[in-house]
């Protein structure tokens, strides 16, 4: 079984959690949740920090895997 590094769980957790407002925004019911995200430019921005979160917890992933290649 493989484990991954803390953080890359860490931040993907944290992206998936901030795409979920962006979708709904950008989907039209972002006003059932809070009146700023009944703008779509709130849910672009909520997206966009997904993306930035999910790319920042690939870096560990991939140190990870290049020092296990390392080690073989």
């Amino acid at each position: 079984m493989r484990r991954y590094p803390f953080s890359f769980l860490a931040l993907t957790a944290l992206g998936v959690l901030c795409a979920i407002p962006g979708v709904i925004s950008l989907a039209g019911f972002g006003a059932s949740l809070h009146p700023v995200l009944d703008d779509p430019m709130a849910g672009l921005a909520f997206i966009v920090s997904a993306v930035a979160l999910i790319g920042s917890g690939a870096f560990p992933l991939v140190i990870e895997k290049l020092k296990e290649n390392e080690e073989a």
